[in-house]
C-alpha cells in the first residue's frame, strides 16, 4: 500500500471515531412526542453527524482492508459487510434523527388519533432497532475477520487482533447476559468500543511500517 493513501485512509478512520463519539455524547434519550417536539434541534443535528462520519469511517475501513490484503483476499468480505452495517446505520439515523421528529412536529397534536400516531412511531422503532442490530453484527463479524487476519499475518502487530477479539467477547457475553446493545446506554457502550479498536488501527497505520510477511 502506498503510504500516502495508508495515512489518508486512517486519518479518516480517526475523523470519522471523533464525529461518532460526538454523535453519542450528544445522542438523547428517548421520550414521550411531547419531548421529542422539545429537543427536535438536538436529535436532528445529533443524527446528521452519525450519517456524516460513516464514509470516512467507510473509506478508512477500506484502507484498512488493503492494507489487510492476502492472496485469499479474506479482508474484503469483511469490508462489504462492514460497509452493510454502516448503511444499515444510516437507515436508522435517517429513520430516528430525521423522520421521527419531523413526524411528531407535523401531526402531534394536529387532532390525528394519538393511537395510530403511536402505532407508527412504534413501527418505526422496530424498524430501527433492526437496522442497529444488523449495523451490530456487520461489525462484530468484520472486526473479527480483520483481528483474526492480524494475529495470524502479522500485518499489523499482534495485540490490536486481541484487543479485537477481547471487544467480540464482551459483546458475546453482554448477548448471553440479555444485554440490551440498542438502548441508548448499550450502543454508546457499542460504539465506544468500537471506536476504540478503529482509532488504535488508524493511530499504527499512520505511524507502523507494515510487516511484509509470505
Amino acid at each position: 500500500m502506498e503510504p500516502q493513501f495508508r495515512k489518508t485512509t486512517a486519518l479518516c478512520l480517526l475523523v470519522g471515531s471523533l464525529l461518532a463519539t460526538i454523535t453519542m455524547i450528544l445522542h438523547p434519550s428517548g421520550g414521550s412526542m411531547e419531548h421529542i417536539t422539545h429537543i427536535k434541534e438536538t436529535i436532528i443535528f445529533s443524527h446528521s453527524m452519525a450519517i456524516f462520519c460513516l464514509p470516512f469511517i467507510g473509506f478508512g475501513s477500506w484502507g484498512l482492508t488493503v492494507h489487510l490484503q492476502t492472496s485469499g483476499r479474506v479482508s474484503m468480505l469483511s469490508f462489504f459487510v462492514f460497509c452493510s452495517g454502516l448503511i444499515a446505520a444510516m437507515i436508522a439515523a435517517s429513520i430516528n434523527g430525521i423522520v421521527l421528529p419531523y413526524f411528531v412536529e407535523r401531526y402531534y397534536k394536529s387532532g390525528v388519533d394519538e393511537a395510530v400516531l403511536k402505532t407508527i412511531l412504534g413501527y418505526g422503532r422496530y424498524m430501527n432497532a433492526a437496522m442497529d442490530y444488523i449495523f451490530i453484527a456487520a461489525c462484530v463479524f468484520a472486526i473479527g475477520i480483520w483481528s483474526l487476519i492480524i494475529v495470524t499475518k502479522t500485518l499489523l502487530p499482534k495485540w490490536i487482533g486481541y484487543y479485537g477479539f477481547i471487544i467480540i467477547a464482551f459483546g458475546m457475553i453482554g448477548i448471553f447476559t440479555n444485554f440490551n446493545f440498542i438502548s441508548v446506554l448499550g450502543f454508546r457502550i457499542f460504539i465506544f468500543s468500537l471506536v476504540s479498536w478503529l482509532v488504535l488501527v488508524a493511530l499504527i497505520m499512520i505511524w507502523a511500517k507494515r510487516t511484509e510477511q509470505n
